[in-house]
C-alpha cells in the first residue's frame, strides 16, 4: 500500500437544482457523465476506483469489474467518508462525478505534490467582476485579485483527510475545508477551465456542445463467404459445432469472426484482414480466427478507437444454429477485456434459394460502430 492510490467518483447528489435524472447519471455523448471520470482514472492505472451512489439509488448501474460501488449519505460528509473505507490505498484523489471534462494531465500535475500533510487543489482565478450584496448598503464591489475558484480532484493522505472529515460538520462543501482548518498546508495549481461542473441547465448545454465534439464516431462493415464442404471442422464465432459440413479456407474459415474482424478494421481506416493475415502466409494456414479477431480489436485500439457496438448477420442454410446463438454471442462478447454487452448475432436461412440456400456455402454481415475521443481532454496545456 505504499504508492497506492485511489480514485474516488463523487456521484451521489440528488442533482435538485437541474432536476430530472441526477446529472451524473444523465448520458452525455455516448456514456454517462459519471464515466467521463471513469476514462481519466484508468488512464491514470490507479489501484483503487470508488464509485459513491446516492444513499437511496435504485436505478441500475451496471459497473465494469474494476469499479467498487458503495451508497453515500445524506452530506456530502458522510458521502466522502464511505467512499473513503472503501479505499484502501496511501493516496487519493476525490473527485465530483458532475465534472466530466477532467484531463489525466491535470491529475498528473497534482500527485507528485502531495505528502501526509500536505493536500493539493486546482484552482482558478476568477476574470469576471465580482460584487456582494449589504443589507444596508446594496450592491457593492469586491477585489477578485485574492479569491480563487477551486475545483476537484482534490489529492489527500487517505487516512488523514478521512479522520478529518469524520470530526468536520455535515455543511462542509469540500474536503479542503477541514484540511485547512486543521492547519495542514493546501497546495495548488492551475486548474482547467473545462473541468466545470454541470450545476444548471446552461452547463448541461454546454457539456452537450463540448461532448459532440469530444468523440469521432464511424461505421466499418465486414463481409465474408466461405463454401461448406466434408471433412472440414465448423467453427462460428469461435464455437464448434457438429456437422457433416465445415467451412473451407487457409485459416479455421470462422467467417464470423473474419466479417466482424474487418468490420473493427474498417472503423480504424486499417487494411482488411486478407491484407493484414494473407491466405498464401503459411504461419496463417489453419489459424484460430478467434485470435485474429482478438488482434484486429488491439490494433484499433492502438489506432485510438474503441469499439461500442456490433451488429451480425449470419446467413445459412444447414446446420441449425439458433440453439447456439447465446454461446456464440457470449464468446465473442469475451473477445474484449472488459465485460462487455456489445455483440449483436441474427441468423437467417437461406429459404433454399441460391447457393447458401442449397448448402453450398455460408455468407456473414457485420456492421461495427466505434469511437474516438479526439485529443480534447488529455491535452499538455489547459485552458
Amino acid at each position: 500500500m505504499k504508492d497506492s492510490w485511489g480514485f474516488l467518483i463523487m456521484a451521489a447528489g440528488r442533482g435538485t437544482r437541474l432536476g430530472g435524472v441526477p446529472k451524473q447519471f444523465r448520458t452525455l455523448g455516448s456514456q454517462r457523465v459519471w464515466m467521463w471520470s471513469l476514462d481519466v482514472a484508468r488512464s491514470l492505472e490507479v489501484d483503487r476506483i470508488v464509485l459513491v451512489l446516492p444513499e437511496n439509488w435504485t436505478d441500475d448501474v451496471i459497473l465494469p469489474p474494476d469499479v467498487i460501488a458503495v451508497k453515500g449519505g445524506n452530506t456530502r460528509a458522510c458521502s466522502v467518508i464511505n467512499g473513503l473505507q472503501a479505499c484502501d490505498c496511501r493516496w487519493v484523489m476525490i473527485h465530483d462525478g458532475a465534472r466530466p471534462f477532467l484531463s489525466s494531465d491535470l491529475c498528473r500535475r497534482m500527485m507528485p505534490l502531495v505528502d501526509e500533510v500536505t493536500g493539493v487543489v486546482p484552482v482558478l482565478t476568477i476574470d469576471d467582476a465580482v460584487k456582494k450584496i449589504d443589507v444596508s448598503r446594496g450592491l457593492s464591489a469586491v477585489d477578485r485579485s485574492s479569491l480563487l475558484l477551486t475545483q476537484t480532484p482534490q489529492v489527500f493522505h487517505r487516512e488523514s483527510v478521512l479522520e478529518l472529515m469524520m470530526d468536520s460538520p455535515d455543511g462542509v462543501r469540500d474536503e479542503a475545508e477541514p484540511w485547512i482548518a486543521s492547519g495542514n498546508r493546501m497546495a495548488t495549481v492551475e486548474g482547467e477551465r473545462l473541468n466545470f461542473k454541470i450545476t444548471t441547465e446552461g452547463d448541461w448545454t454546454m457539456a452537450q456542445l463540448i461532448a459532440s465534439q469530444a468523440e469521432i464516431t464511424r461505421t466499418g462493415l465486414g463481409f465474408d463467404v466461405h463454401p461448406l464442404v466434408p471433412g472440414r471442422p465448423l467453427i462460428l464465432g469461435g464455437v464448434a459445432f457438429e456437422s457433416p459440413l465445415g467451412l473451407d479456407g487457409h485459416s479455421d474459415a470462422d467467417l464470423i469472426c473474419h466479417s466482424i474482424a474487418d468490420g473493427i478494421l474498417g472503423v480504424a481506416g486499417l487494411p482488411d484482414i486478407g491484407r493484414l493475415f494473407p491466405a498464401n502466409e503459411e504461419r496463417y494456414k489453419g489459424a484460430d480466427s478467434y485470435g485474429l479477431l482478438k488482434k484486429s480489436i488491439a490494433m484499433a485500439l492502438n489506432e485510438g478507437w474503441e469499439i461500442r457496438w456490433v451488429d451480425v448477420v449470419l446467413h445459412a442454410q444447414i446446420p441449425r444454429i439458433g440453439a447456439k446463438v447465446d454461446d456464440i454471442v457470449a464468446n465473442l462478447n469475451r473477445a474484449w477485456s472488459i465485460d462487455s454487452k456489445i455483440v449483436n448475432l441474427k441468423v437467417k436461412s437461406g429459404e433454399k434459394i441460391g447457393s447458401v440456400g442449397g448448402a453450398c456455402c455460408m455468407t456473414c454481415y457485420a456492421s461495427v460502430t466505434g469511437v474516438k475521443r479526439r485529443d480534447l481532454l488529455n491535452r499538455s496545456n489547459p485552458l
